[in-house]
């Protein structure tokens, strides 16, 4: 049976047998503004929780490893600005200790006194450190330190919440004790963690795997991704910054993983980060350039763009404006889909002046007139975003009419480069790509019917 109904504050007081609480205001004349402390300016903000994600092999928890460094020497970050000299923090629930983390700090030069690993929980009852439950004991812990940490690393961040990381209250709830942990410490915190499956194209900060409030509770989300071959940084990986409540949300790094011998003459190696420089961009538009696929059960989004472009294509040629204004519609990076077209086989054609950019289908053909004439053009009319694009906008073709009724036609460079095209290109037979590029005679009732309008 519920409680009666409480109507004031002091029949409140006079059932709890105690002053009841209030809710306290703030007086925002009282408050004095306060600058953001940054270690990293514009990308790790001290009392703060961040966020890096992306696809398992881009050497996220490397990357970690080597922002650390960077820390406990007071060196320079990628941008070239110098870090404060400070104590770092790790916790990790999937890497070894000795044989992983330990080797990528020394590889990326750092000072072993100012890193401390979180380990287990001693007592009577000896057990692993939970940060889903053991943020308050951490912080008891960090106080008889000589100095606060300046860096706490959490791998994997999803590991705090001991419910469903899927909903939204209960990751909330579980990662506030971290957000306190990094306030009253005065430390960034950097969680690692992964894309979800299947997100390819939307919001980084939403591809965070589990619940978006992940990426809500982190002032700043970063992203990570693989280049490309064919990208003109490659090879290589990037740092991107998805999200920043403090700052730009934009822009980021290339870094490259080395593998480096330990100092020493150790012949045991260590995974280092070696930064390439920065790159500018969203990094929605920065990962649409790079792979981010190491799983091959995962589909890319080139895969995806080149479906749609195949489906797209079915009703005829398009125009690159009106396409380029489909695949935005659609979810898809034009970059992305500039790259597919390869794969699909679509090739791009120039017409008049000014030039109209025009992707034709792999399998178009043209249809020739009955009538063979100087200067004839060898093609039918062509769908382009819905609209004809008739034989007179396209390139012509010499024939030879004198020769036509003997099955012998002209011989001419612009001609044979169009067979060409349409024996590599489009796949036809040579006997057929010849025949519609007038090299020989055409027998028009054989040919492809044209296009039907759209």
């Amino acid at each position: 049976m519920p409680p009666p109904e409480v109507t004031s504050l002091d029949e409140l007081r006079e059932r709890h047998g105690r002053p009841a609480p209030t809710v306290e205001l703030i007086d925002a004349s009282t408050v004095e503004p306060e600058r953001v402390t940054w270690l990293w300016p514009g990308w790790l903000a001290a009392g703060k929780l961040h966020i890096v994600a992306g696809p398992p092999g881009v050497g996220k928890t490397t990357v970690a490893m080597n922002l650390s460094a960077i820390v406990t020497r007071g060196g320079t970050w990628p941008d070239g600005t110098t870090a404060p000299l400070g104590r770092v923090l790790i916790w990790s629930g999937e890497d070894g200790i000795a044989d992983t983390l330990v080797p990528r700090l020394l590889a990326n030069g750092a000072d072993r006194t100012r890193v401390h690993f979180v380990g287990d929980l001693s007592g009577p009852e000896r057990r692993p450190f939970d940060p889903a439950v053991d943020m308050p004991l951490l912080r008891a812990t960090v106080a008889r330190l000589p100095e606060p940490p300046t860096l706490l690393i959490v791998d994997p961040i999803v590991s705090a919440v001991a419910g469903d990381s899927h909903k939204n209250a209960e990751t909330r709830r579980a990662l506030q004790p971290i957000v306190d942990f990094a306030k009253e410490a005065g430390c960034a915190v950097l969680g690692i963690s992964h894309f979800s499956k299947g997100t390819r194209g939307q919001d980084p900060v939403e591809r965070v795997t589990g619940s978006i409030a992940f990426g809500a509770m982190a002032r700043v989300v970063l992203a990570a991704a693989k280049l490309t071959e064919d990208h003109p940084q490659a090879p290589g990986r990037l740092l991107a910054r998805a999200k920043s409540n403090l700052g730009l949300d934009e822009g980021g790094f290339v870094y490259d993983l080395v593998q480096t011998p330990l100092p020493g003459g150790s012949l045991i190696e260590g995974s280092a980060v070696h930064w390439k420089g920065p790159i500018a961009g969203t990094a929605r538009d920065l990962l649409a350039q790079a792979d981010t696929v190491t799983d091959p059960e995962e589909r890319t989004e080139r895969d995806e763009a080149a479906d749609w472009l195949r489906e797209v294509m079915v009703d005829g040629d398009k125009e690159a404006r009106s396409l380029k204004k489909l695949a935005t519609d659609a979810g898809h990076n034009w970059r992305t889909v500039e790259r597919a077209r390869k794969r699909v086989g679509v090739v791009i054609e120039r017409i008049g002046f000014p030039a109209v950019v025009i992707w034709r289908r792999p399998a178009t053909t043209a249809t020739t007139s009955n009538h063979h004439t100087e200067n004839a053009v060898v093609a039918g009319p062509r769908v382009v975003a819905g609209e004809f694009i008739g034989p007179q906008s396209l390139r012509p073709c010499q024939v030879s009419s004198d020769d036509s009724s003997q099955g012998a036609g002209t011989t001419d460079d612009a001609a044979e480069e169009r067979a060409a095209i349409y024996e590599y290109e489009a796949g036809f037979s040579p006997d057929k790509s010849e025949r519609l590029a007038g090299l020989t005679s055409v027998d028009a009732s054989g040919l492809p019917e044209p296009l039907p309008h759209a």
